[in-house]
């Protein structure tokens, strides 16, 4: 699975111009299924995010981890993320999970960061949605597992 984590001090998603997810300081998480991904690679990767240490200490360093810092996680589904731009000007998308396996990886992946004690808000698998974000640092990262 890949994601895209970024720190945010607020992050919303609307679908047709209603929010249906947001939060305030916590993680907007990007995240795609690829081709071959299982359950337990959601699992390995939502450890792997709730665990990151990119909140500030007291003394001003990345060193809390989402649960340390107490914070939300805005999940929000991403086949974009699979693009492939080695060849031309289209990106394409190949390395990305079927939607069916997709959605249930998108769906398992949201349980088990609830089940690490993380408040979890979501967007809507396949909807085209609108993200608004305020990044906090900004702090950006990508991560494949």
């Amino acid at each position: 699975m890949r994601a895209l984590v970024q720190r945010v001090s607020s992050a919303s998603v609307s679908v047709d111009g209603a929010v249906i997810g947001q939060i305030g300081q916590g993680l907007l998480i990007l995240v795609c299924a690829m081709t071959g991904d299982t359950p337990d690679k959601s699992a390995t990767l939502a450890a792997k995010i709730v665990k990151l240490r990119i909140f500030k200490d007291a003394d001003g360093k990345m060193n809390q981890s989402l649960l340390d810092a107490g914070g939300s996680a805005l999940i929000v589904s991403q086949f974009t993320l699979a693009a492939d731009t080695s060849r031309g000007n289209r990106p394409g998308f190949s390395a990305a999970a079927s939607p069916d396996q997709g959605r249930a990886l998108y769906d398992q992946f949201i349980a088990d960061i609830g089940a690490l004690g993380i408040r979890t808000a979501t967007g809507s698998f396949g909807a085209d949605m609108a993200v608004a974000l305020v990044n906090d640092g900004p702090v950006t990262i990508w991560l494949d597992v």
